[in-house]
This record gives structure tokens, C-alpha cells and sequence, in this order.
């Protein structure tokens, strides 16, 4: 009589599973991102379920399944902060708190109608028209989102879209109180003719308006996430509060600081899904070479030009050309973080004034 032990049989999976073959259970964040963008399902004909060759079909495959950027398996992308709705939620919810506090502070202290003409000057000449840059920055995003080949960058994309919704409305209130304080600076009158007609909001204006028309979405993320937001913001944030800081302004610095936050975050994943595309597929390091050396130049003019706003911020003494070079390099470190290639990231600053 044999005193063999019966082999062992594998268990059987009590449930299915979407992760295939996993070790471990999957987290919170990936249960609720994982395949849950339905323009992409296995064994599809097209992303939409009609005539492979209606428009919609034929737009997502031109412009996203035969994108240039490509990867063996976007799925296997993970946003590093890991954000659910729910997380997110909460995270924001908090961030406004902050935001509201030191407003309502502020407001209560009448910090607005101390600050000099000036100042007020500058403020509605390039933040409180600065919505309509926004607005146009939201709308790329959530381009990108929508065309992105997983659920994992799609929710990474429409957190990105509410922060820049979240900026938007933070400048109106910010340019409903200063029309309050000051009424004769025309501010929350002329920010649309300041946006159309100010000769330095024509280069920023050019170049969202035809990152708006980007269709590949690789090189709608790339304009935007690796190129336009992080030297625009810097700008916008970096530089802007060196000069609200000079000039008095503590509410402007403050909330400057706190929005910055969120696009630090956007850096953080914007940066992982590059280093995880050339992972994937090395030839993708030239394509994002290409699309980056395209928008650098467009992205510098801006910048140069948005700085020039703060040449007449009182006791400041930042020029342009300073807050270009700083733009250019603050894009040139995202992007060396991003592919760990100091020649790209040399590249990329090209084109400082």
C-alpha cells in the first residue's frame, strides 16, 4: 500500500477576478479605477458600440489607439497619490477650508483696500483675466482624460480637470472682492478685452488655443502637463508670489501657495505616466521629445510675456527675462525627473530669452 501523499491541487478562484493572475489583494484605489474606462474593453471592433467607421469611432482610433504613444499595457500605470472620488473629496475639501479661512480673515481685516494702486493695477491686468487661461488649460485636461487608454490616467486626468475648476472659480471670487475694494480699477469689467486685446496675453492665448486643437491625446498631455502648465504656473505661482509678497499682498501670496499645491500633484503623476511610457516602450522617449522640443518654444514667449506684468509690481524688481529663465527651468526640472535625461531636459529649457 502506497504512503504517498495526494498532490496538492491548486485552489480554485472562488471569484473572477479583472487583475488576472494576482498575489496580492488589490488596493482600495485600484478596486474602483480599474477598468472602468469603457472606451476600452478587451475584444472590442471600436471604442464606441456602432459602425467602426462613424466619426467618433474613427476619432478614437485615429487619435488615440494609433496615437504615437504607445504601451504594451497602460492599465499597469498607477497614480503615485493613489486618489479615489473619495480621497479626493476629502483632500479638497480640506484645501478649501484653508482657502475660505484666510479669505474670510482677510476680508474682515479690509487687507484689499490697503493694497496700492499699483498693485491693484497688476492684479487686474494678470490674475483676475488669468480664469480665461484657466478655463482653457481645464478643457485640454479633461480632453486628455477622455481619450487617455485607461481608467488609471483617465481619474488622474479628471482630478487635474476639478483642480483647474477649483482655480477658476477661485479667481472670480478673488475678482468679485477686488471689484468691491476697488471700483474704479474696472476690475471684473475688463478681463475679457484684457484677455482678447492685451499684447501680453497673446502669446499664453496662442498657445492654449492650439493646444486646444492638439487631438493626439499623447501630445495633448505632453503640450500641456509636461510643457505649457508647469513653466505658465510657475509664473503664475512661483514669481507672482514674490511680487504679492513685495507689494503687501499676503492674501494673494497665500492663496498663490495653496493652489500650488495642486499642481504639484498634477507634476507628480504627469511625470510617473512618462517615466512609465518609456518603460513600456523606449521609442516613446523620441516621440515626447518631439512633441516637448514643439510646444517649448510657444511656452517661453508666454512666459516672458506674462513676467513682464510684474516689471511694475512695487519693490518687487523682477524682470521678464528672470521669470522666463525661472519658468524654463522649473519645466526643464519635471521633465529630467520625468525621463532622467539631463540632455532632453537641456533641450527643453531651449529657447530662454
Amino acid at each position: 500500500m502506497s504512503t504517498d501523499a495526494p498532490a496538492r491541487q491548486p485552489r480554485r478562484r472562488r471569484t473572477f477576478s479583472a487583475f488576472g493572475e494576482v498575489r496580492k489583494m488589490p488596493s482600495e484605489y485600484e478596486i474602483v479605477t480599474h477598468g472602468q474606462n469603457w472606451t476600452v474593453r478587451h475584444n472590442r471592433a471600436s471604442a464606441f458600440e456602432q459602425n467602426p467607421s462613424s466619426p467618433a469611432n474613427l476619432w478614437f482610433l485615429t487619435y488615440r489607439d494609433n496615437s504615437p504613444l504607445q504601451a504594451g499595457d497602460w492599465d499597469g500605470f498607477r497614480d503615485p497619490d493613489a486618489l479615489t472620488y473619495k480621497s479626493y473629496v476629502n483632500l479638497q475639501s480640506q484645501a478649501e477650508a484653508r482657502v475660505q479661512g484666510v479669505v474670510e480673515a482677510h476680508a474682515e481685516a479690509g487687507a484689499d483696500e490697503r493694497l496700492s494702486p499699483e498693485w491693484v493695477a497688476v492684479l487686474g491686468r494678470l490674475v483676475t483675466p488669468s480664469r480665461y487661461l484657466l478655463h482653457g488649460c481645464q478643457q485640454i485636461e479633461a480632453y486628455v482624460g477622455y481619450m487617455a487608454p485607461s481608467s488609471y490616467i483617465t481619474n488622474a486626468a479628471a482630478f487635474a480637470t476639478a483642480d483647474y475648476l477649483r482655480r477658476v472659480t477661485t479667481v472670480a471670487y478673488r475678482t468679485r472682492a477686488l471689484q468691491l475694494a476697488h471700483p474704479a480699477s474696472r476690475i471684473g469689467s475688463a478681463e475679457r478685452a484684457t484677455w482678447e486685446g492685451d499684447a501680453a496675453w497673446q502669446p499664453a492665448r496662442k498657445a492654449v488655443e492650439q493646444a486646444l486643437a492638439s487631438y493626439d491625446w499623447g501630445e495633448a498631455f505632453t503640450a500641456l502637463n509636461l510643457v505649457l502648465a508647469p513653466t505658465l504656473d510657475d509664473v503664475l505661482h512661483n514669481s507672482f508670489k514674490e511680487a504679492a509678497r513685495a507689494s503687501g499682498d499676503e492674501l494673494s501670496w497665500l492663496i498663490a501657495t495653496f493652489l500650488a499645491l495642486d499642481c504639484d500633484r498634477r507634476g507628480r503623476w504627469s511625470a510617473a505616466l512618462t517615466r512609465y511610457a518609456v518603460a513600456q516602450r523606449p521609442e516613446n522617449a523620441a516621440v515626447l521629445r518631439r512633441w516637448i522640443e514643439r510646444w517649448a518654444p510657444a511656452a517661453d514667449d508666454a512666459a516672458y510675456a506674462l513676467g513682464g506684468m510684474l516689471e511694475s509690481a512695487p519693490g518687487a524688481g523682477l524682470s521678464a527675462t528672470t521669470a522666463a529663465e525661472r519658468a524654463s527651468a522649473a519645466r526643464a526640472a519635471l521633465i529630467e525627473e520625468a525621463l532622467a535625461d539631463t540632455t532632453l531636459a537641456a533641450e527643453a529649457a531651449g529657447g530662454q530669452r
